[in-house]
């Protein structure tokens, strides 16, 4: 086993999760950093977490390493519901904080986003119900005082099963996280 970090940790969780530790939300960068390493196009991440936590800026992160241009502002699509962004992949970005259940979000037409190839990222995916894709990764941040943020990497499908391994070794190697 590798020591711990002070600022930043990872810890093998069950089931193949991951937990990973941050001292702030600004430090989400090397965790967008590795994912866009393994991400491919059609690939779905679920971020859940209460406002503020740090899920659009997860987002933003992740679009600048997967080479989103300053020309296109990364921001919250709360009102919109989606955002499109041109990249190395293309990026959706949904928020579905103003919907209330998934019929809202069927009705919106927002499932098809699912279909397309690009990335697709759903703030809110609580709204889904049971219609969330089958294979994604699911991201849950939570806020650890004063600062800090966990977050918690659960695997669904066996690709994602198999690219959360990959995720950690890229992530021990890049100096800001180790593994316990």
């Amino acid at each position: 086993m590798l020591p711990n970090d002070r600022q930043h940790g990872w810890a093998q969780g069950s089931a193949g999760t991951l937990a990973l530790t941050c001292a702030c939300a600004m430090d989400l960068k090397p965790l967008a950093v590795a994912l866009a390493e393994v991400l491919v196009a059609g690939d779905v991440l679920l971020l859940s977490g209460s406002l503020g936590v740090g899920k659009t800026t997860l987002t933003q992160a992740l679009a600048k390493a997967l080479e989103v241009g300053d020309d296109q502002y990364v921001s919250s699509p709360s009102f919109a519901l989606v955002h499109e962004y041109t990249g190395r992949l293309p990026v959706v970005h949904m928020d579905l904080y103003r919907l209330d259940r998934q019929e809202d979000v069927e009705a919106a037409g927002l499932l098809d986003f699912f279909d397309q190839a690009a990335v697709c990222v759903v703030e809110w995916p609580d709204r889904l119900g049971g219609m969330a894709p089958e294979e994604r990764l699911d991201i849950l941040i939570e806020r650890q005082p004063p600062a800090a943020r966990r977050l918690l990497l659960a695997p669904k499908g066996e690709s994602w099963r198999l690219r959360l391994d990959r995720l950690a070794v890229r992530l021990t190697g890049n100096g800001a996280c180790s593994l316990e």
